[in-house]
């Protein structure tokens, strides 16, 4: 809905609310204007970046260890739920992610490049303070990663000569992109308050985050960590022809700081500073979890034992990949789909239609007739004050239907869309509104959290 202003109301609203998601917003606009606003288009992008950073996890895996731990770690990743669920989904996780780990694989290049030109390493770290603010465009939690950048720099640098050089680059780079990214940073601040809601939620407990944030189900969790902890095992304490190279204890410690640093960061800042966290912010971690576990898987022997792991990986991601592909696979259930066809099966022009406004914007029945408009043409949206797209906020704005009732005349039938036990949906104010009116109820149709009441005079 956002990206589908003009680019004077999509920059007035991010003026107000949302600065954090301008630039997905934006590239989302053109993208629709090339490719329309289907499911299919809206969500293709995160597919594409999900391939991306696929990409990005084997090379930089690759390089920092081996081809075997590379091919592994690519194939965890891709199997993870939280890479399966932002690659279908509409929002800046995806790209966020690929973004995160090629600024990871461009670092580790210009720090091994043995190039002596000063224009061409001046050219390299000016291209990896452009990703690292194009990076906290996309997400601001990107900032969360510097301070793990900086450990990969003093441990993926070669001890020459030149290394302190280098890393005084990388901090240069890293301010440089900081403040290329200033704007949206202050500009956040500012607008802070749009996640307040996250404190009125129950505190996420370590345990549930341990879980739920990259992995989606206990079992997948526990073989997970466990293969992640084997790693470690491995890696810090293996001797003879156990014992690591330099290069791989250097990247799963960078892979575990990674993983880590934003996710305590996060829970200890939305206990003791400001609401914060949220699951899917940890996105930006899972080539991190993959390489991780990519190190774990590899170090088993004999060659049967690590394709042992990946079925042990795959088997319980499976339903949880089904349920996310699932007709009411997505938002937590959401039916705005199957909802609007059933209106659109009986409806004709000039029929009324009234939404349900007693919850939460992210689950109102409203949204249906944004997000499949066809299914509506003809329909009067009787409850409408301002269009969304008039405001500089998300949402349209409504007014109660009972304040209204003149802008009934001329329509015989009225649709009524309710979210399942909605303080609404609970008093049946609106249907009890429209049965003064000379209203009856004709059929009623449960979806899976909407619920469509035709009524007619």
């Amino acid at each position: 809905m956002s990206a589908g202003r003009s680019i004077p109301q999509l920059l007035a609203m991010l003026g107000n609310v949302d600065a954090v998601h301008g630039a997905y917003y934006l590239g989302l606009h053109f993208w629709i204007e090339l490719f329309g606003a289907s499911e299919l288009s809206t969500r293709l992008p995160s597919a594409i970046a999900v391939g991306l950073a696929t990409a990005g996890t084997f090379v930089l895996a690759r390089h920092l260890v081996s081809a075997s731990v590379a091919t592994v770690s690519a194939l965890v990743f891709l199997m993870l739920p939280r890479v399966t669920n932002m690659g279908a989904e509409a929002r800046s996780a995806a790209i966020a992610t690929a973004v995160v780990v090629w600024l990871a694989v461009l670092l580790l290049h210009v720090l091994r490049s043995r190039t002596r030109s000063t224009a061409a390493r001046t050219g390299l770290w000016a291209g990896y303070a452009a990703l690292l603010a194009l990076g906290i465009y996309l997400f601001l939690y990107v900032l969360l990663l510097i301070p793990v950048l900086g450990l990969a720099c003093w441990l993926w640098t070669p001890w020459r000569p030149d290394r302190r050089a280098r890393i005084r680059s990388w901090a240069l780079a890293s301010a440089v992109g900081v403040a290329l990214a200033t704007p949206l940073i202050v500009e956040a601040m500012l607008q802070r308050e749009q996640i307040a809601f996250i404190g009125r939620r129950p505190p996420t407990a370590v345990l549930t985050a341990a879980v739920h944030q990259w992995f989606g189900n206990p079992s997948l969790a526990i073989a997970a960590w466990a293969l992640i902890l084997l790693a470690v095992v491995l890696v810090y304490a293996g001797r003879g022809k156990l014992a690591a190279t330099p290069r791989e204890r250097a990247a799963l410690s960078v892979a575990l700081a990674w993983l880590l640093v934003p996710s305590a960061a996060l829970l200890i800042g939305t206990q003791l500073i400001s609401p914060m966290y949220s699951m899917r912010y940890l996105s930006i971690c899972t080539p991190a979890v993959a390489i991780a576990v990519g190190i774990g898987i590899a170090r088993l022997r004999p060659l049967w034992a690590q394709g042992a792991a990946l079925l042990l990986i795959a088997a319980p991601m499976t339903p949880t990949y089904v349920a996310q592909r699932g007709p009411f696979g997505k938002n937590g259930g959401s039916d705005w789909r199957q909802a609007a066809a059933v209106v659109q099966s009986g409806a004709t022009p000039g029929d009324a239609v009234v939404f349900d406004e007693s919850v939460r914007p992210s689950r109102k029945p409203r949204l249906a007739i944004h997000l499949y408009p066809a299914a509506f043409e003809g329909l009067r949206d009787i409850t409408v004050s301002r269009p969304f797209d008039s405001t500089t906020g998300l949402w349209d704005v409504t007014v109660p239907l009972d304040s209204i009732t003149e802008r009934l005349t001329g329509s015989d039938r009225v649709w009524v869309l309710q979210y399942v036990g909605s303080s609404e949906n609970t008093s049946g104010t609106d249907i009890r509104t429209l049965q003064q009116l000379g209203f009856t109820v004709m059929a009623t149709t449960t979806v899976n959290r909407t619920i469509i009441t035709e009524l007619a005079r």
